[in-house]
């Protein structure tokens, strides 16, 4: 004998499912999850994909669909935007009050009656600060913030949109300024909101580093956005860019209340493109001031030194006539005394010469022919020259011989020559 089986239809059965759902979660359940797909519906309901994954890998490890309906969404969906500063869109994690549901016909689903903004922030907050950490660990998170400025920082890159609002009143700060002081700007055009905020501003510093000699620094400046558009500067690539830059960068993106991770690595932070216009301008007046305090002290310095200068003139106007007689006295004593080293000098020269001339004559008295003459010698002559060898007469030649008592004439007979050895 068989037993009759009990059959269900497939709707009986999910009839069932569903009433053990709301048998067994009757209640509303905070939960965390991060929103993988998010679509709104022209009816104004929003339907999301949720999904939890794992730290370590990335893995999906839960999945549900959910939906918030029209009349919620549209009280929760600015709410959240303006609290956390981020578009309710894929990628983010939240924080939801759900209640579990189950349909027939639609299967499992979770219905989304509130959200805390808190979390998401949380969140984001804990990107930022896992950003800069690993801008730390790279040793690059300062690299920016230690350039420094050049003291009169006029040539300038701007990043920014040519339409934002925030570009024409940092143009307008900057031209009409009360002092008249010139700045050079370059305009590099970049999205700044949306999807390609990220990749348009690496781009323009890209472009800027290419002419880097031409700048002193860069503005990165936005107006006039949505406020979740700042999702954008929160980017790991965008902040080691500008960390790294070779210029220093100025960031104005218009955030009032937090600051985004290329506001805490770039080299200054201002809340607003006005606010950008203004630091340029008091940078400009600081440098004009001190220039200005520069040119008096230089002023007051030359005032001094020319006033000592005609000081030291008038006493030494005063000195000159004393001094220009001790001068020519002095002189005159020098005089005075060259003259007697001149004169005992001249002495002494003329004492030694007449020495000199005196020793001249003796010795010439001495080697006189008359002084020999007169010792004894004779002097023979040959045709009125002094006969110095036999070989210069030959026999019958008439000679002279010179004696002291006068002079005896002969006839050659013989000659003689001495015999040598």
């Amino acid at each position: 004998m068989t037993t009759a089986r009990k059959e269900l239809s497939l709707l009986e059965l999910n009839a069932r499912v569903r009433e053990a759902v709301q048998e067994s979660l009757p209640e509303r359940y905070w939960v965390r999850a991060e929103i993988s797909e998010a679509r709104i519906h022209p009816s104004g309901h929003c339907y999301l994909e949720l999904i939890e994954k794992e730290e370590a890998t990335g893995r999906t490890l839960a999945k549900a669909r959910a939906t918030i309906w029209a009349t919620t969404f549209r009280l929760l969906r600015p709410w959240f935007e303006q609290s956390t500063g981020q578009l309710f869109t894929a990628g983010i994690k939240i924080l939801i009050l759900v209640s579990p549901t189950f349909h027939e016909l639609y299967g499992y689903s979770l219905t989304i009656h509130d959200i805390d903004p808190a979390y998401t922030l949380g969140d984001a907050a804990r990107r930022r600060a896992a950003i800069l950490q690993q801008l730390r660990d790279e040793g690059v998170a300062d690299m920016n913030k230690e350039l420094s400025w050049p003291a009169l920082p006029q040539r300038f890159a701007i990043i920014s949109s040519p339409s934002a609002a925030g570009y024409g009143d940092f143009m307008n700060q900057i031209q009409n300024n009360p002092y008249g002081y010139r700045v050079y700007t370059a305009l590099f055009a970049a999205s700044m909101q949306g999807e390609q905020t990220e990749s348009s501003i690496i781009e323009a510093l890209d472009r800027i580093a290419r002419h880097e000699s031409l700048f002193d620094g860069v503005v990165i400046i936005r107006g006039g956005g949505a406020t979740s558009d700042l999702n954008s500067f929160d980017s790991y690539a965008l902040a080691a860019n500008v960390a790294q830059f070779p210029l220093p960068v100025i960031t104005g993106i218009g955030h009032e209340r937090d600051d985004t991770v290329i506001d805490l690595v770039a080299n200054t932070r201002v809340k607003t493109p006005t606010a950008a216009a203004e630091w340029i301008i008091a940078r400009l007046h600081e440098a004009d001031l001190h220039v200005a305090g520069l040119s008096l002290t230089i002023s007051d310095e030359v005032r001094n030194r020319i006033q000592r200068e005609k000081q030291n003139l008038q006493r030494t106007t005063s000195a000159l006539p004393l001094l220009v007689e001790r001068r020519i006295l002095n002189e005159r004593h020098k005089n005075e005394l060259w003259l007697e080293q001149i004169k005992h000098a001249l002495r002494s020269r003329l004492d030694a010469e007449r020495s000199r001339l005196d020793t001249l004559e003796t010795t010439v008295t001495l080697v006189s022919p008359q002084s020999l003459l007169q010792r004894g010698y004779s002097l023979t002559l040959h045709q009125g020259r002094v006969v110095k060898s036999v070989a210069e007469i030959a026999p019958g030649e008439i000679v002279e011989t010179l004696l002291a008592d006068g002079s005896v004439t002969s006839r050659v007979e013989t000659i003689q020559p001495t015999e040598t050895k």
